[in-house]
């Protein structure tokens, strides 16, 4: 019998150095070439100018105390100082924690605790909350948060200064004392029940998988990357950062949060090779009326990842925005994110149906949720992972690290997915996500990309609701294209009938302007459920 298990190849070798002194190879070798610009302030970095800074900062750090594996928190949208303090703690060895810029003071206080963060680098507000404010309640909580760095004020030119002043050569012996495997970030997943789980990553886990992320969409020094993804997560720093100071690629800033015209403006204006997004983000940008009016021919390559990706939206983003060698990606925070990822060689089919084959050096199988057991080819079970990629373990919780990594090395993803004898992978969606109605396994995703071809449907979200003779039904959230006729439950069940089984048929439609998000882009299904029930109760 086949088995559903995939491993990468290994013919290009993993790299061994920190992510510190890998820049320092880059820097020698394309010190001149543009390394980081930020569109919304106008100011641009080469690489060479790019160590300098960030070696400013690592310094400052130093002066304020901060030694290896000390906790440096990051709570800022996306601006080139957060890339600074990225690259100075990793000189340094310190632990950057990335803080979510959607969280408020009870989840700061929860994070600064948990991590037990002795430092913090701050924007003072953002989107009108003041985070000066939070830090200073996390401190009254915490009095080990000792040091408060905001950016753009004294206390952030006083730590450059402090820097500027600093022993360079300082540097170079603390790198020597530093190992691959050694800690060097935490990043909080969006936990849907209880508190989140702190992602412990190594400079081996993040370096490697931004540098095979670029390997396996031809990243050279020539390219240049529109990073409107959040650097607080792995798609921004890791796919985003790494992939291109790995490869002396240029990043790309095109606002501190996602604004889908300044996106496509930076493209343009920047001549960028390489756009990165979430399916909701390339969804916004293809909407706007502007992207059929800007010379967006220097795009060849890019990633979609986050959430599976539609199908109509994919051929649009290569037919319209001429990403022909553009990636799917899949991961998660605990796996530094990818594990899997279609080539640029791939067919049109397998990128529009498929998350790719495993990554070099690593592992995956599809395996049955209760034994582990690999499952044969075509069976939907749980993706599993293992390899260099897979987290060192949650800060400071053991037995929720052994909960989703197995004595045997295997990262358990908690989504449901299907590998062919080719080793192509299709996720279709996650345990928790599959509705069971009447005894009848549903996959929403399925579902989702059929009412994905609705003329009037822009985008589409399925989750079960409580039904008291089926146990669930389902009910489809609705994103409608502006100027469409209002799409109900009876028109889309007409619209279903003969293509879809009976049983997966939408029972409710609820129409809105905006799904409940994460900053990441990632649905949020356990708010829509929460509120479906809510509107049934009400008849709504």
């Amino acid at each position: 019998m086949d088995l559903s298990v995939a491993t990468g190849t290994t013919e290009s070798p993993q790299l061994t150095t920190t992510i510190g002194a890998n820049l320092v190879d880059t820097v020698e070798q394309h010190g001149g070439r543009e390394a980081l610009v930020d569109c919304a302030s106008g100011r641009r970095w080469t690489y060479a100018e790019l160590l300098a800074e960030v070696d400013t900062v690592a310094l400052g750090l130093l002066a304020l105390g901060v030694t290896k594996g000390d906790r440096v928190g990051i709570w800022a949208p996306n601006c080139p100082e957060w890339t600074f303090v990225q690259y100075a703690t990793a000189r340094i060895g310190a632990i950057l924690v990335n803080v979510n810029p959607a969280y408020r003071s009870h989840e700061l206080s929860f994070v600064v605790g948990q991590s037990g963060m002795r430092t913090i680098v701050a924007v003072p507000a953002f989107k009108g909350s003041s985070y000066a404010d939070m830090i200073a309640e996390a401190q009254a909580e915490h009095p080990s948060l000792s040091d408060v760095v905001l950016i753009g004020t004294d206390s952030w030119d006083e730590l450059r200064e402090a820097g500027a002043r600093g022993d360079r050569a300082r540097l170079a012996g603390i790198e020597s004392g530093l190992d691959a495997a050694d800690p060097i970030n935490i990043q909080y997943t969006s936990g849907t029940t209880g508190f989140p789980k702190g992602a412990t990553l190594s400079h081996r886990n993040i370096l490697n998988n931004g540098w095979f992320v670029g390997e396996l969409i031809d990243y050279t020094e020539e390219d240049r990357v529109c990073i409107p993804v959040p650097f607080y997560h792995c798609f921004g720093m890791v796919m985003g950062n790494l992939a291109c100071t790995s490869h002396g690629a240029a990043m790309v800033i095109p606002a501190p949060s996602f604004d889908p015209v300044a996106t496509l403006e930076a493209v343009a204006a920047e001549r960028c090779t390489s756009l990165y997004g979430v399916p909701t983000m390339f969804i916004a940008m293809l909407d706007q009326p502007i992207v059929d009016t800007l010379d967006l021919t220097s795009l060849r390559t890019g990633i979609m990842a986050g959430s599976p990706c539609p199908v109509e939206t994919m051929k649009q983003v290569i037919g319209r925005l001429g990403m022909t060698e553009v990636s799917i990606c899949y991961g998660m925070t605990e796996t530094s994110p990818v594990s899997t990822q279609t080539r640029t060689d791939d067919s049109l089919e397998r990128r529009v149906s498929t998350v790719g084959r495993v990554g070099p050096h690593l592992e995956v199988k599809i395996a049955d949720p209760g034994t582990g057991e690999a499952l044969p080819y075509g069976e939907a079970g749980e993706l599993c992972t293992r390899g260099y990629s897979v987290m060192l373990g949650y800060w400071d919780q053991p037995e929720k690290t052994a909960e989703a990594i197995d004595a045997e090395g295997w990262m358990r993803t908690g989504d449901l997915g299907v590998m062919d004898p080719d080793g192509y992978v299709t996720i279709t969606g996650r345990i928790k996500d599959m509705v069971i109605r009447g005894g009848e396994n549903i996959y929403p995703r399925e579902i989702e990309e059929f009412l994905m071809t609705h003329p009037d449907v822009l985008d589409a979200q399925v989750i079960g609701v409580p039904d008291e003779k089926y146990g669930e039904e389902l009910m489809a959230w609705l994103r409608l294209r502006e100027g469409a006729a209002q799409v109900d439950a009876p028109a889309l069940r007409e619209f279903c009938s003969g293509k879809l089984a009976h049983y997966k048929i939408p029972r409710y439609v609820h129409v809105v302007d905006e799904f409940p998000m994460t900053v990441t882009g990632k649905v949020r299904k356990v708010e829509m459920r929460n509120a479906a029930v809510e509107l049934l109760r009400e008849g709504g």
